[in-house]
């Protein structure tokens, strides 16, 4: 155990979020997201629920400032039920460790998934919650 990193912050998630540098992403995925056929760096996060993984993380973690938005999720098919908190929450807990107020970026699903293959690593969570999914791009930390 380390005093200050969360619990929730695995030892395979602390070595991949430490192992990656400015402009990698990383995909914080829902139970439903086909990760495993996406990526071939998948680190389990079952039981986790996002917004309390983004809590752990963001202490941790710098986000993009060269980039318009540091963050992206999936734009829901036009006639889907979305849960409009899901984005509210996100950001709730991002935005505390933030110097600037980040907006998301929403792409289509097969945009989305693109960037899945091309992230550094998938979190798989058990998360149930409809596009709960959520890409940080890693930024560098200013002194």
């Amino acid at each position: 155990m380390l005093k200050g990193i969360s619990p929730l912050i695995s030892p395979d998630l602390l070595k991949i979020l430490s192992s990656m540098g400015h402009g990698d992403e990383i995909l914080l995925a829902d139970a439903h997201f086909p990760g495993e056929s996406h990526n071939k760096t998948i680190i389990r996060a079952d039981g986790i629920k996002i917004n309390d993984l983004l809590t752990a993380i963001m202490p941790l973690f710098e986000l993009d400032s060269y980039v318009k938005s540091p963050l992206i999720m999936m734009k829901e098919v036009e006639g889907d039920m979305v849960n409009v908190d899901v984005e509210k929450n996100y950001l709730n807990s991002i935005i505390p460790f933030c110097t600037s107020i980040p907006t998301i970026e929403k792409c289509d699903r097969l945009e989305f998934y693109e960037r899945a293959r091309k992230a550094f690593a998938i979190v798989m969570t058990g998360d149930t919650v409809k596009y709960g999914n959520i890409i940080l791009k890693k930024g560098v930390i200013s002194h």
